[in-house]
Order: C-alpha cells, then sequence, then structure tokens
C-alpha cells in the first residue's frame, strides 16, 4: 500500500521519530522514501545517521516531494508552516496533521488565505507517546475531501506503531486525547503510586518499580488478549476474603475510579479549549 509513496515528515521530533522507525521496521517503505525536515540540525543528523533517510531543512522542499505529508511540528507552528507550504502542495497530497488542538477547518482556512484554491485530503491524528516503542494508540478523523483509500493509507502509518480507531466525529478528538492523548501520564503515575507503596512495604526500589511496571504490562496485555471483560479480568483476581478484595475497597473509599474519569474530562475539556481560534 505505501510501497510506492514518498512521505515528508514536517518537524523531526520525537513522533515523527517513532512513526519513522515504526514504518522502516515493519518494512512498509524503504528510507529512499522518506523525507524529514526540521530547523533543529542536530535532530535531522541523527534522523539521517540512524535511519538514512532523506532530510533537509526546508519545509517547502519536502512538500513539493511528498506524497504523503506529516505535519509533525508544536501547534502555535502550524499556521505559519501551512503558509510556507502551500504553493508546494500538489493535487494528489495527502496531509495528516498530529498538531493537537488544530482543526482541519482551521487548517483549510490557512491553506485558502495562503492562496490554495483547491484543498488536499486532510486527516488528523491523535498519538500517543508509546508509539517510540511501536505501541501506540491513535484516534483518526478523515476530513472532507479524504477518501476512503487515504484513510487507509493514514491508518497503515500509524498501525506500523500501533493501533488505530477511526473517528467520526471530529469533536471526538478531544475525548481521544484527555484519554489516550493523556493517558499514558495517568499510568505512569499509577506506576510511581505502586513503585513507592512497594518501598514503604519494604522492597527494594529496583525490584518495587519493575513489580510495577510487569504486573501493569502484564495486566494490560490479558486485557488486551482476553475475550473477558474488564470487570469480569477484575473479578478473577479479586477472590473473596482475599487480599485484592482489600485493596480494592482502599481504591473505592479513594474515589480511584471517580479520580480517574475526572482526570479524562479535565484534560478532554482542555483539549476542547485549544481547538477554540481564540486560544491559539
Amino acid at each position: 500500500m505505501l510501497t510506492k509513496k514518498t512521505i515528508g515528515f514536517l518537524g523531526a521530533g520525537n513522533l515523527a521519530e517513532a512513526l519513522i522507525k515504526g514504518l522502516l521496521v515493519s518494512k512498509s517503505v524503504s528510507p529512499a522514501q522518506i523525507t524529514a525536515s526540521d530547523t533543529v540540525a542536530s535532530r535531522l543528523a541523527h534522523l539521517a545517521e540512524e535511519y538514512e533517510i532523506k532530510v533537509c531543512n526546508r519545509n517547502f522542499e519536502v512538500a513539493a516531494a511528498s506524497d504523503i505529508l506529516f505535519i509533525t511540528v508544536k501547534p502555535h507552528d502550524v499556521p505559519a508552516l501551512l503558509r510556507e507550504i502551500a504553493p508546494e502542495i500538489g493535487k494528489g497530497t495527502l496531509l495528516i496533521s498530529a498538531a493537537a488542538g488544530v482543526t482541519t477547518s482551521a487548517i483549510g482556512d490557512v491553506l485558502r488565505g495562503a492562496g490554495l484554491a483547491r484543498l488536499p485530503a486532510l486527516i488528523r491524528a491523535m498519538p500517543n507517546t508509546p508509539a517510540i516503542v511501536r505501541e501506540a494508540m491513535t484516534g483518526l478523523y478523515a476530513g472532507a475531501g479524504a477518501t476512503r483509500s487515504e484513510l487507509k493509507l493514514a491508518s497503515a502509518v500509524f498501525e506500523s506503531v500501533g493501533k488505530v480507531a477511526v473517528i467520526d466525529d471530529e469533536d471526538l478528538l478531544n475525548p481521544v486525547t484527555g484519554l489516550s492523548g493523556s493517558g499514558p501520564a495517568y499510568v505512569f503515575l499509577f506506576m510511581e503510586a505502586l513503585t513507592e507503596a512497594g518501598v514503604k512495604a519494604g522492597l527494594s526500589e529496583a525490584d518495587s518499580k519493575l513489580l510495577a511496571i510487569q504486573t501493569t504490562l502484564g495486566a494490560a496485555r490479558l486485557a488486551m488478549e482476553s475475550d473477558k471483560t474488564l470487570p469480569e479480568l477484575r473479578r478473577m483476581v479479586s477472590s473473596p476474603g482475599g487480599t485484592t478484595i482489600e485493596g480494592l475497597k482502599k481504591l473505592e473509599e479513594a474515589g480511584f475510579k471517580a479520580a480517574v474519569i475526572g482526570a479524562v474530562e479535565a484534560a478532554t475539556k482542555r483539549a476542547g479549549e485549544l481547538s477554540k481560534p481564540s486560544d491559539k
């Protein structure tokens, strides 16, 4: 699907590197098909040396040479970037934006203002940081003009670094952000708490950290591969009168589930605020 496509990355940060690595490891594309641009010379040098891709410091050159073009810069840098590349965006270009909070309509407005009469197919993506280890969760939204085949192309790229959920309503990318975009931080905090509890109980920090991380990883793998629901899996561990029941009681008393739901709601609300033009 991607073997004959040229792919450009506008911005060479961690997300771009994760996607480049995923594409190459999965053998979806060759290094010769990928070009990346950035203002930081050291990042370009690193990508060129590590992955043998083409690099340059001119965004418009990447835009002109790419069938699939990724926007992987900070959200506040997107308008200037779009104005720079607008003259080089071809009729068949697929534009994929991973800039949090920047809507497809906002991107379209900037491109039209830059003189682009016909907008390219546009897809928004909300990946998360586990893309670095090819375990990302990415939400995709196909904007006006993006065909089913173009959505498949975008999905193929993000599936090289994890799993994909296609979202039909762009507004729902906000809860995707609040849940999976911000979610790794919630999980890291949970693992921190488990580690500290182990140390408090007398375990070494190294052993406690390993126990916390592997327990979280194993539970996630079991949940992914089992046909049981999450409540069913929880009950499997919770023998009546046993240790787990006592632990769960403490979590319930502390409002654990409500706190997690509140965290997702707060992050979702903030994502919505960032999507408003007045906040850009």
